[in-house]
């Protein structure tokens, strides 16, 4: 009898490069016996929905818009309404069938509260995230100008990508998978960019295999 595969969701914002990444490394068999079951998306235009949708791979688009406007326009009423989204998030994702075993924040743009986190740790679900930055380093968006600029005003040598565990402070959970990048001298930051970019989509295939050869380890137990 055949091993039930690994089902990944996949959390995006954008492009879609590293989902990308991750549905080559399935197809492949990079990822053994692993498929991307579902792909959700916090931005309507985001071009890895059509990613998606040309792999067969069912989406959800869930923006925190709508919640916004049912709360008024102060700090509360933010907060509110991102634990409101962030509790659907959890819904939706737990009423997923097959349910995934891993989720993956693959350029995600939206910081997780805990209720997002609580539920989806109460049914023992990981949840990992690639980070353009190496662990304790420029945690938050904008981590690779951060560094870029920090190379050309600091003498800051190198930074990198790390694929870490998902907590509620921001980029901090425990590393999984990282890679230095170096900062080359009179690099433009899009070039920078491009080159992080590409270690990025074979360090969320590297960390997504480790979190589930852990979770296999488990199953085995």
């Amino acid at each position: 009898m055949s091993e039930a595969p690994h089902n990944l969701a996949v959390l995006i914002s954008g492009n879609g490069s590293n989902l990308q990444a991750l549905i080559d490394a399935c197809a492949s068999g990079t990822l053994p016996n692993t498929r991307v079951s579902h792909v959700i998306s916090n931005r309507k235009a985001a071009f890895g929905l059509e990613r998606a949708a040309k792999a067969s791979i069912p989406t959800t688009y869930h923006n925190l818009v709508p919640y916004k406007k049912k709360h008024p326009q102060t700090s509360e009423g933010t907060e509110t309404a991102r634990q409101q989204y962030d509790g659907d998030l959890a819904a939706i994702i737990l009423a997923l069938e097959p349910r995934p075993d891993l989720i993956v924040c693959a350029g995600w743009m939206h910081i997780v509260t805990p209720s997002f986190l609580t539920p989806i740790a109460n049914a023992n679900i990981k949840i990992i995230n690639l980070h353009p930055a190496l662990p304790g380093e420029f945690a938050g968006a904008g981590a690779i100008e951060r560094a870029w600029k920090a190379g050309k005003d600091e003498g800051l040598k190198r930074t990198g990508v790390m694929i870490h565990e998902v907590i509620a402070e921001v980029d901090a959970g425990e590393a999984i998978s990282t890679q230095e990048v170096e900062l080359k001298e009179g690099e433009s930051l899009d070039d920078l960019e491009e080159r992080i970019h590409k270690v990025e989509h074979g360090l969320i295939v590297e960390g997504t295999r480790l979190t589930l050869e852990g979770i296999g380890k488990v199953r085995d137990q």
